[in-house]
């Protein structure tokens, strides 16, 4: 097989990287993605559609990718007892964690119980206080006053000690989760995890869900076995598609691979959050100053990181009260508060960011990054840990140290090709760690401060590989190359055709060119913004956010006002304008000359 050649002979760009097509497809003339394809066709082709397929992902929906609930195991087991707590009118608890996932899960597990009836509690350990994960000491607690069933979202699966504690107290626990899990369960009454290693290929296939995807599936099993039993004779059956505001919300917020079924939980999500009538999502929207058609990329930069700022610096509960109450009042009070966490919460990073950076210099030889403080938030490590993975491009784990305690919160943030989640289980398992767990590209971790040295020389000798071999094979990959005057906002909309886009479905990437910096300057603390202008005459605005230390960000401040580059990055519409305009959202450049 021939080596495919860099796209407009870019063999190492400003950022180091070769520029390719993205799947290798999009020159091979009527082959696979010829010009005898539309735009969109193209961009399916190339996320790995397989042309038969075609139809059912350029409109995703749930008729189309939604497996059957019980290929799941303990999914029916799981299903059978929330039935019998509904008909019973039990106490019931659900316990989630707190982060957006978290708090999306559990609303949509109350929303479900309220519209059967059932009118259920919820709980959200504090980040700082209790740390990730069901606390056995809470769960007893719960038991003592009353709940007789404990439903565990987003965390649970590697909670051994918490659940063999709720077990001997007396209390069933159903655990809804998507972390990795270990051989040897916990002892729950259901544990329903796609991630679980004894599962069946349809069921571990959508290992990508969200937490609160995984809860979808339990919502519609519940309802399922309900109606099989006659409950719904005399009263309406819940409208669960109403809930999918939630699912598309902590599907996009928790990072998860915006393919298949999350690609159709995410579209029609969407729908449903424009209709506004979860009254503190409607509320949440309006503290965000959401005003245009909402987009995946509201969920991940203006509603999850409010709804986050709750259970990083404020209080946990927060999120998941907004978006069960039934009181607009009270949902503009939350989501204004969530806005003010948000900006403190930025402020904290900052600084955080500032202190970390600072220890990078000493690691450059590392293939894994691993930096820790005294005294830094908990609540905002795993931010930084992924704006350190995006400055270096490697695996970064940031740790919060704390004096009084002798231990350290760590959260770290992973690249494509390295499993930081199934190397942090090792660790634990090798006892090096208090606790951990998490997935791929994302995990979480205690640590005594004796064991710090050690845990970074264990992730060395697993994990230099891998990262060597995700590093060597660094690339650009592009979707289109236009002429500065086809940059335009009717191409953007029409590029949205081919979404809704996230991680595992990136959005289109155009290289833009060739064209000469009319003017380069700062914005920002740290952000790089040009005017460029093509050789049809025409001039655009693009932006390199967090660009002004790095390499490429440095290139172009100094760059000759004459010399003609290629600019690569996702177009978007910038409508502060009388009338909208397309920009670019810079992510690379090359040299044209």
């Amino acid at each position: 097989m021939a080596t495919q050649r860099a796209v407009l002979g870019v063999e190492q760009s400003l950022c180091g990287k070769v520029w390719h097509w993205r799947g290798g497809n999009m020159e091979l003339g009527g082959k696979v993605a010829g010009l005898e394809d539309d735009i969109v066709t193209q961009l399916l082709l190339s996320r790995g559609v397989a042309r038969e397929d075609l139809d059912r992902h350029r409109r995703p929906s749930l008729r189309e990718f939604l497996p059957d609930p019980s290929e799941f195991r303990d999914m029916d087991r799981a299903a059978q007892r929330l039935c019998e707590a509904v008909i019973a009118g039990e106490n019931v608890t659900v316990y989630g964690d707190y982060d957006v996932d978290g708090a999306t899960s559990s609303a949509l597990l109350i929303l479900l119980l309220r519209m059967l009836g059932l009118e259920a509690d919820h709980y959200i350990p504090d980040r700082l206080l209790e740390g990730y994960g069901p606390s056995g000491e809470a769960l007893v607690k719960l038991a003592e006053q009353g709940s007789s069933l404990i439903v565990t979202v987003d965390c649970g699966a590697m909670a051994h000690e918490a659940l063999s504690m709720a077990h001997e107290a007396g209390v069933d626990v159903i655990v809804v989760d998507h972390h990795k899990c270990s051989p040897e369960l916990p002892k729950a009454f259901a544990l329903v995890n796609p991630n679980r290693l004894d599962e069946n290929d349809i069921a571990a296939a959508h290992g990508h869900l969200a937490a609160v995807g995984v809860a979808f599936l339990l919502a519609i099993a519940v309802v399922r076995t309900l109606r099989q039993n006659g409950h719904f004779k005399e009263r309406a059956e819940p409208d669960l598609m109403s809930l999918l505001d939630l699912v598309a919300l902590g599907t996009v917020a928790d990072v998860a691979a915006i393919r298949g079924l999350n690609r159709a939980f995410v579209a029609q999500g969407l729908k449903i959050m424009a209709r506004r009538e979860n009254t503190g999502m409607a509320a949440l929207i309006d503290a965000s100053r959401l005003k245009s058609a909402l987009k995946a990329s509201d969920c991940g930069f203006a509603l999850g990181p409010r709804i986050n700022a709750g259970g990083r610096v404020g209080e946990a509960t927060l999120g998941v009260r907004l978006l069960t109450t039934r009181d607009p009042e009270e949902a503009r009070e939350i989501s204004a508060q969530l806005s003010q966490l948000n900006e403190e919460r930025r402020a904290i990073e900052a600084a955080v960011q500032e202190a970390a950076e600072e220890q990078l210099a000493s690691q450059h030889n590392r293939a894994v990054i691993c930096v820790s403080g005294d005294g830094w938030h908990p609540g905002v490590i795993g931010i930084v840990a992924g704006r350190i993975k995006e400055k270096t491009g490697k695996p970064s784990i940031v740790i919060a140290r704390d004096e009084q305690s002798g231990e350290g919160k760590g959260s770290g943030r992973s690249i494509a090709g390295v499993d930081l989640g199934a190397a942090i289980i090792a660790a634990k398992d090798a006892g090096l760690l208090v606790a951990g767990g998490g997935h791929a590209m994302a995990a979480g971790l205690t640590i005594k401060q004796d064991r710090i040295d050690p845990f970074v020389e264990f992730l060395e000798k697993r994990l230099s590989k891998s990262v060597g071999q995700a590093s060597a094979n660094q690339k650009m990959s592009l979707d289109l190359v236009l002429a500065p005057g086809g940059l335009v906002p009717d191409l953007v909309e029409y590029l949205e055709a081919a979404g809704p886009f996230g991680v595992g479905w990136p959005g289109p990437r155009l290289a833009v060119g060739p064209v000469r910096l009319v003017k380069v300057d700062i914005v920002g603390t740290d952000h790089v913004r040009i005017i460029a202008s093509g050789e049809d005459g025409t001039s655009f605005k693009a932006i390199a956010f967090r660009a002004a230390d790095s390499d490429m960000g440095q290139a172009l401040l100094h760059a000759s006002k004459g010399r003609k580059l290629w600019l690569a990055g996702r177009a978007k519409i910038d409508d502060w304008g009388s009338r909208p305009a397309a920009e670019l959202h810079l992510e690379d450049a090359a040299w044209a000359d």
